[in-house]
């Protein structure tokens, strides 16, 4: 039965179609929206969870997956527009426009909520007057659409040269820039959890309140200003990939290849460079990128490898329907889990009460926390499947 589901959806796809792409897009915003829906965030196993500071989890390398995947597509998608007549003009304005609506959803995100259960609650004071500023489809904007000017305007080698002085610029500001607190001390070189150019910078340019974090001396955020900038070198790292795929003077194989001796040597780059500067996803540290780069070069060239060249495919099919609609998942996700959350069920929520009558006594705490993330994907597959068959893709 599978089988014949996954024949519907495979054959429908272009016959010269790298089904890779589209899988590996699938698998970050599967473990994205897995990580971010646990049953209970007080069980919940290591490796979904961040990093509390430096160091790595199989969770941090989910964000720059999705980075990444975007350089990639812009690298596929710009010399296609180009070649049937689009101008770098029209371009500009069509990318301004995306990356404008990305920005706006993310706003939306952070102020859909409300808490019912508080009759004190009040959403212009609690939330819009102290919304998030920041946040992952707000950085997915600003990235995309830098990006994009980049790959209309310089070449290879231009790209390369700049994604290693972003690395390097700002290794050197968060090194040797200093910055002052509000009693005046003068700090150098930290990077230490709200204590840290990074953290700093969003303080003095967003106030704390519209941060993500209320750290001291400066609250911070992980998808914060000046971090930002690495995360265009890793959206280049993306669009060096693509530039790579589409080089057909080489065989699969043979891009293959040398996509998973890039992503190695990203990762050895990084796991030197750490000694030096310290691997950070709040941080989003030169060594951060070098090391998620090269996990995701390593896991798309493993993915070409198994499902490109050995054709074994099938697999993936629920990864392309999930692939397809990237952007809809997750603001459906991000809205259903807050429903979720909003709904009052006796003293708890309507989440709350779902873990604890239905998943913990079945499952355990650890594992009925795993179970309702499954479940919230499960549930979440049928929507998306649904949108698939109808051929509706919302494109921002």
């Amino acid at each position: 039965m599978f089988r014949r589901y996954a024949d519907s959806i495979l054959q429908a796809l272009p016959a010269n179609r790298l089904l890779a792409v589209d899988a590996f897009r699938g698998l970050a915003i599967v473990a994205m929206i897995l990580v971010n829906n646990p049953g209970s965030w007080s069980h919940v196993y290591p490796p979904l969870l961040h990093a509390k500071w430096h160091g790595w989890t199989p969770t941090d390398l989910i964000f720059p997956f999705f980075v990444f995947i975007v350089g990639l597509s812009i690298s596929i998608a710009v010399p296609r527009q180009l070649q049937a007549g689009k101008s770098h003009g029209e371009l500009i304005r069509q990318g301004l426009i995306r990356a404008t609506k990305l920005i706006l959803l993310g706003w939306l995100l952070a102020l859909f909520y409300v808490n019912f259960r508080d009759p004190n609650f009040s959403w212009v004071e609690d939330r819009l007057l102290s919304m998030r500023i920041p946040g992952v489809l707000q950085r997915l904007g600003l990235v995309y659409f830098a990006t994009l000017l980049l790959v209309l305007y310089w070449q290879t080698l231009g790209r390369i040269i700049l994604a290693l002085l972003l690395l390097l610029g700002y290794w050197a500001l968060l090194i040797f820039m200093p910055y002052t607190d509000e009693a005046g001390n003068s700090f150098t070189g930290l990077l230490l959890p709200g204590n840290n150019l990074v953290a700093w910078l969003d303080h003095q340019l967003f106030g704390p309140a519209h941060l993500y974090q209320q750290t001291q001396p400066f609250a911070q955020d992980p998808e914060g200003l000046l971090s930002t900038l690495p995360a265009i070198a890793s959206c280049l790292s993306g669009v060096l990939a693509g530039q790579l795929l589409c080089r057909q003077a080489l065989s699969l194989a043979e891009r293959t290849r040398l996509l998973l001796m890039a992503g190695l040597a990203g990762i050895l780059a990084a796991e030197i460079w750490q000694y030096w500067l310290p691997l950070n996803k709040a941080l989003w540290t030169s060594s951060y990128v070098l090391l998620s780069s090269g996990y995701a070069a390593l896991v798309l060239g493993l993915f070409l490898w198994l499902i490109d060249l050995k054709g074994i495919k099938r697999w993936c099919a629920p990864l392309v329907v999930f692939g397809a609609n990237a952007i809809a998942f997750f603001m459906f996700a991000g809205i259903a889990g807050r429903i979720l959350i909003m709904i009052p069920v006796g003293q708890t929520t309507l989440k709350g009460w779902l873990f604890a009558e239905l998943f913990q006594p079945v499952f355990g705490s650890l594992n009925g926390s795993l179970a309702f993330a499954l479940c919230f994907l499960a549930f979440s597959y049928l929507l998306m499947h649904w949108m698939y068959k109808k051929g509706w893709f919302w494109k921002v």
